[in-house]
């Protein structure tokens, strides 16, 4: 077993080499940024990176967050090499390339629940619940995750600048709606009471970049990925008032910003910080 104790053995960065016990032989890294005032009581969050598979640069984003925030971030750096493209890390794993689903635990939606458990087991925390942040193909892990349901211990999410969501409509296949999942409408309901929050930056515009989805599906949900997260947010009000239902989702401009992970960082950081304190133990 990992000794995970080492994420925490000094204030600032620390790194261990992990294996999930699901998903033997692909190793990851954890990345710690541990605030100078941890205790077993400190709020964790984990931190999920993008499309370069670079958690070392995203722990790096949240090391001079976690002594005002007073949390113990952990980023799970999936390399691409165990975790081949968008179907092993934005899209959970959840079916082979044949579209062959595959077990639950399997999924790489599971991870973080995980370790979180593993972190309990070996005293590095004694809280109860977690939190969640995701920027770009982080933030489809993110959503995706809370969307499949694997956020029961989880206190408070964040997807930033996802370049694609998976609506919430039952009527559109996964990764781009919730169809062909199992879900029913009472799971969509559920999920739409979670407190879901959605941040986009006003720049993030630039639809060029070759990071930028431009699959047919993908652009049926805007132009932009400032623009897709409006519409992620407003389906998800619609499919809520179509079922009398209030959405306890939020969405959160952040001004000027473009694609910048370390900038949506701080911005998510105060948020954050207040919701996972607030959180019972």
């Amino acid at each position: 077993m990992t000794d995970l104790r080492a994420l925490v053995a000094r204030p600032g960065a620390n790194d261990v080499p992990y294996e999930d016990p699901a998903l033997p032989g692909r190793g990851l890294t954890l990345r710690s940024a541990r605030p100078r005032h941890y205790a077993p009581d400190t709020p964790v969050l984990f931190v999920h990176h993008g499309v370069l598979r670079n958690g070392d640069d995203y722990r790096d984003f949240w090391l001079p967050l976690v002594d005002e925030a007073g949390l113990l971030v952990i980023a799970p750096q999936f390399p691409n090499d165990s975790f081949p493209g968008s179907l092993w890390y934005n899209f959970g794993n959840r079916a082979d390339a044949l579209g062959r689903p595959k077990p639950r635990a399997e999924w790489t939606y599971a991870v973080p629940g995980r370790i979180f458990a593993a972190l309990q087991a070996q005293g590095v925390t004694n809280r109860r619940r977690y939190g969640l942040f995701g920027h770009s193909a982080g933030g489809q892990f993110v959503h995706r995750l809370i969307s499949l349901g694997f956020r029961d211990n989880v206190a408070a999410a964040v997807t930033a600048n996802a370049g694609t969501y998976a609506m919430p409509d039952l009527d559109t296949e996964f990764p781009y709606g919730l169809g062909a999942t199992g879900m029913d409408d009472a799971a969509l309901q559920a999920l739409l009471a979670f407190r879901l929050t959605v941040m986009a930056g006003t720049a993030d515009i630039d639809a060029t970049s070759e990071h930028f989805p431009k699959e047919a599906p993908a652009m049926r949900q805007g132009g932009t990925r400032y623009e897709r997260a409006h519409r992620y947010i407003a389906t998800a009000r619609a499919a809520a008032g179509a079922r009398g239902e209030p959405c306890a989702w939020t969405i959160i401009d952040v001004p000027d910003v473009g694609h910048d992970g370390k900038l949506m960082s701080a911005a998510a950081a105060p948020i954050l910080a207040a919701a996972l304190h607030a959180a019972a133990n």
